[in-house]
């Protein structure tokens, strides 16, 4: 199915009609369906990047605005300070967009890592950029309420270790923090071309890098762990280390900002089965650094403040890292045909969401926890973006209320753009 070029119409996509008993959860719910309406359009690109776990929300508190990048292309990544636009789409006015910023840090998959303030989200969101100059990336607190259009009210800059946000603590006050140039160049899809890295030269396991801890409102800085604390980490099971430039990805906070999760990776590039990829947590504050027990998934996500959402074989699970094992599973394999894909829970933990990807094309799973029922949505298109550094993922993101989901996709026209999507639950007889 295509999805058609942008309406004010929504178009309603109906599933399979059954009901969800404990005895039968195989089929999709009647009770449920998504409803689904394109609010960008071209020829302009829009697309918002990260995916929505550790509740991060597109919509302002209000739910009038969504955050969006906007570009001129899409098939090919980013020259070194070649900027994107930062728009508003502004829900009483049909979806139109408003620029109000601009930013020289980012790329298609994770877009400038927007994050609305929580200690502010009616007005203030976070966002990275660079130094056009010296292309140090910095992260940006902005607001919108404060002038003629909004502006800046912080900027976070450390000459010694320019860094961009990396991962907001959901309750706000903290962000964590990476080196984007080091990652444009061990891993180009999440990084941003052409960044300063202060690693360069031989540093296989620098002291000076790894994960920050800044604080958003003295903007205070502390290197949580080093690269040369994870090599020794993992030294034990993989002496290979040595030879291997690490990098970090995914770093995200629990819902109760007490712990940290991240992956630790290294020669991501080789087909020989030989690359380093190794689940860690940590305490907020750096204590308690460890591994996972076993992988989950290339994309958890946080369930509370000591359980994980991930991967296990066919099986989405639980997994406590206290314990360091799997303590309980959600759906099944039918429900989660690709339980290792991108998942999201609502922000009041109700619903899950899986997406994932068969043939170039885009699903998307909704679970209810609370009895099981379920749906998916029809197809969302990929376009000629199914692979590599501009490739379209799923990367649903939750509203506030946990009622609808903003995801990207490929336009009739076949642009990248913006839609949201539904969930309807039929009346009572």
């Amino acid at each position: 199915m295509r999805i058609p070029a942008c309406s004010a119409a929504c178009l309603s996509l109906a599933v399979l009609l059954v009901g969800v008993s404990a005895a039968d959860n195989e089929r999709p719910s009647a009770a449920l369906n998504t409803e689904v309406r394109q609010i960008t359009s071209g020829p302009n690109h829009h697309f918002f990047g990260y995916i929505g776990h550790v509740r991060t929300i597109p919509w302002n508190r209000g739910g009038r605005y969504i955050l969006s990048l906007r570009t001129s292309f899409q098939d090919r990544m980013p020259k070194p300070g070649e900027a994107a636009d930062i728009v508003l789409l502004d829900a009483q006015q049909n979806y139109a967009p408003r620029v109000v910023d601009r930013t020289r840090a980012w790329n298609f998959q994770q877009g400038t890592m927007f994050y609305w303030n929580p200690q502010a989200p009616e007005t203030q969101f976070f966002f990275n950029d660079r130094d056009p100059e010296t292309h140090e990336v910095f992260c940006v607190l902005f607001d919108i309420s404060k002038g003629k259009g909004g502006e800046r009210v912080a900027e976070y800059r450390f000459k010694d270790s320019p860094i961009g946000n990396s991962g907001m603590a959901q309750r706000g006050g903290w962000f964590l923090g990476l080196n984007y140039g080091r990652l444009a160049r061990l891993r180009s899809v999440t990084g941003y071309p052409g960044a300063r890295d202060w690693t360069l030269g031989g540093k296989i396991h620098p002291e000076d890098d790894g994960i920050f801890k800044v604080n958003s409102a003295t903007k205070e800085k502390q290197l949580l762990v080093s690269f040369k604390q994870l090599a020794a980490a993992v030294r034990e099971k993989r002496p290979d280390v040595a030879e291997k430039e690490l990098f970090i990805n995914h770093t995200l906070w629990s819902r109760d900002d007490g712990r940290i999760f991240f992956f630790v990776r290294g020669d991501w590039g080789q087909k020989d089965g030989k690359h380093l990829d190794i689940p860690f947590t940590m305490k907020a504050d750096g204590s308690e650094l460890r591994p996972l027990a076993r992988h989950i998934g290339g994309h958890p996500e946080w369930e509370s403040d000591r359980t994980l959402i991930g991967a296990a074989g066919k099986d989405q699970v639980l997994f406590d890292v206290e314990k360091q094992d799997i303590s309980g599973k959600l759906g099944t394999p039918t429900i989660f045909p690709s339980p290792g894909g991108d998942v999201a829970l609502s922000p009041n933990g109700t619903w899950l969401v899986n997406g994932h990807s068969e043939q170039g094309k885009n699903y998307l799973t909704f679970l209810r926890r609370a009895d099981g029922a379920w749906t998916r949505t029809a197809a969302f298109e990929r376009g000629a973006y199914t692979t590599g550094d501009l490739r379209i993922d799923p990367a649903p993101c939750w509203d506030r209320d946990g009622s609808r989901l903003l995801v990207g996709a490929a336009a009739q026209d076949g642009s990248r753009q913006l839609f949201i999507v539904t969930l309807k639950t039929a009346a009572k007889p």
